[in-house]
């Protein structure tokens, strides 16, 4: 099984720029690829963008050029989200496809006007 632990998020306002982190553990060898999603309220949960385990990357067309998703050798992901919108507050979820799609819990980015 893999766990994941998220931290990052917060309150920003727009213009600035936050980071996430996502940490893998557990059955590391099983990740095909990570990734960030999320959802803002009355929404669908949405694709940002997820980085593959041969280093492959896809973004979401609304944050390309404004959010680099990146990995380090710890299996740590993370999210670095610059020059944030009001549109994109919502809860940002961890993602790790393996057999079955793990979760991590949510954190809350906030992007005041």
């Amino acid at each position: 099984q893999v766990q994941l632990a998220e931290s990052g998020g917060g309150l920003v306002q727009a213009g600035g720029s936050l980071r996430l982190s996502c940490a893998a553990s557990g059955s590391i060898f099983s990740i095909r690829a990570m990734g960030w999603y999320r959802q803002a309220p009355g929404k669908q949960r949405e694709l940002v963008a997820t980085i593959s385990a041969g280093g492959r990357i896809n973004y979401a067309d609304s944050v390309k050029g404004r959010f680099t998703i990146s990995r380090d050798n710890s299996n740590t992901v993370y999210l670095q989200m610059n020059s944030l919108k009001p549109e994109d507050t919502a809860v940002y979820y961890c993602n790790a496809n393996t057999v079955v799609e793990v979760w991590g819990q949510g954190t809350l980015v906030t992007v005041s006007s």
